[in-house]
C-alpha cells in the first residue's frame, strides 16, 4: 500500500513563501520511475493541476503558478517538494501531491494553504 504523507502549508501573507513536501512510502526503485505532481482545490472549485516533475527531472507548471512555484524531487529520500513564492490570495486551496507509477496513481491527504493578510 502506497502512502503519500504531506507536510508544510499553513497561513501566509500575500507575497510570502511556503514549502510543501510529500514523502512516499514506496521503494526507491519505484519512486525513481514515478511521475510526481501537485494539485490544488479551492473552495467551490474543481481540483486543478499545479505542477509535474517527470522521472527525467523535466518540470511543467500551470500558467497561473509559472515563475512563482518550483517543483523538485529527491529520489534518495523518496520526496517531492513544492516551493511557493510570491503567494497570492488566489493560491488559497487544499494542496495534494500525486504519484503515478506502473499504471496506478496515489494521492496525498491534502493540506490547506491560506494566503491572507
Amino acid at each position: 500500500q502506497v502512502q503519500l504523507v504531506e507536510s508544510g502549508g499553513g497561513l501566509v501573507q500575500p507575497g510570502g513563501s511556503l514549502r510543501r513536501s510529500c514523502a512516499a512510502s514506496v521503494s526507491g526503485s519505484i519512486f525513481s520511475i514515478s511521475t510526481m505532481g501537485w494539485y490544488r482545490q479551492a473552495p467551490g472549485k474543481q481540483r486543478e493541476w499545479v505542477a509535474t516533475i517527470a522521472t527525467s527531472g523535466r518540470t511543467d507548471y500551470a500558467d497561473s503558478v509559472k515563475g512563482r512555484f518550483t517543483i523538485s524531487r529527491d529520489n534518495a529520500k523518496n520526496t517531492v517538494a513544492l516551493q511557493m513564492n510570491s503567494l497570492k490570495p488566489e493560491d488559497t486551496a487544499v494542496y495534494y501531491c500525486k504519484l503515478v507509477a506502473l499504471g496506478r496513481l496515489y494521492w496525498g491527504q491534502g493540506t490547506q494553504v491560506t494566503v491572507s493578510s
